[in-house]
């Protein structure tokens, strides 16, 4: 991945602006113009009953990677349940915070707590795409969880196998039609800076690179429009030595001391 999503999505001016008024537009625009619209309404909304019927399935202490403005974190905590949300928008860290959830600013390619012991991984929103290379997501994915755990990903409503770069714009100055090559509509990478690698996954697509990397299978629904898959290892892992139990929120919480400040829940600035 020759572009970092922490200093392009997380840094994406459109995004932050968007999470402070709670509404869009919003788009993932390809090199081509293409838009992926993005929910920002309902992501910065409290959990639907779509989403709590997903929460109802997680087993554990919860990693949701790319929580965006926390709503489910902040619906599992109010549950009393031991989650942690990780997004590289420090935007979405401060909406999250604000919520009652805990966060930090982090890829999921970085190093995080509870490494090797978390009972359920979130990839809800289209995150199954973070990284643009979904068998490295998995593969990072199944080293974040305990042997036996469980990942549940939010699937793209149609059969879509697709990687490429991407770019996060607003509605300014678009009008009817896709965005211009020179003209970013007021989002990051005018003139290719910005951009970075993006997946959209079907389930099927998302079943056969599962399956390829050891997952099995244990679950798949629609609900509405929105679509999920949940998966297991095939083979339980030895957690690393040096690994924090994802099910201590004081073990959470002592990553602040130890990590930049720019890495620190917002909580404890």
């Amino acid at each position: 991945m020759s572009t970092s999503p922490v200093t392009s999505w997380g840094g994406a001016g459109p995004y932050a602006a968007a999470l402070r008024t709670g509404r869009g537009p919003l788009f993932l625009r390809r090199s081509d113009g293409w838009l992926l619209p993005l929910e920002v309404e309902r992501w910065c909304a409290r959990a639907d009953p779509v989403d709590r019927a997903v929460l109802d399935r997680c087993e554990g202490a919860v990693l949701d990677v790319g929580c965006g403005p926390g709503r489910l974190v902040a619906e599992l905590a109010a549950r009393g349940r031991t989650v942690l949300g990780i997004d590289v928008s420090e935007a979405a860290v401060d909406h999250t915070v604000r919520l009652g959830g805990q966060a930090l600013r982090r890829s999921v390619f970085e190093p995080l707590p509870g490494e090797g012991r978390w009972g359920t991984v979130l990839l809800m929103d289209g995150n199954v795409g973070i990284g643009g290379d979904p068998r490295a997501l998995l593969d990072r994915v199944a080293r974040l969880l305990r042997p036996g755990g469980l990942l549940i990903a939010e699937t793209a409503a149609v059969d879509v196998d697709e990687r490429s770069e991407v770019r996060v714009v607003d509605g300014t100055g678009m009008g009817t039609g896709a965005i211009g090559p020179e003209t970013d509509g007021h989002g990051v990478g005018a003139g290719g800076d910005g951009a970075f690698p993006w997946a959209r996954l079907g389930t099927p697509a998302l079943l056969r690179y599962a399956g390829r990397a050891g997952w099995r299978p244990v679950g798949q629904w629609t609900t509405g429009r929105r679509r999920f898959a949940a998966l297991r290892s095939r083979s339980p892992r030895s957690a690393s030595s040096s690994a924090e139990p994802a099910n201590s929120t004081a073990l959470i919480s002592s990553q602040r001391a130890r990590k930049p400040s720019a890495d620190r829940p917002v909580a404890d600035r």
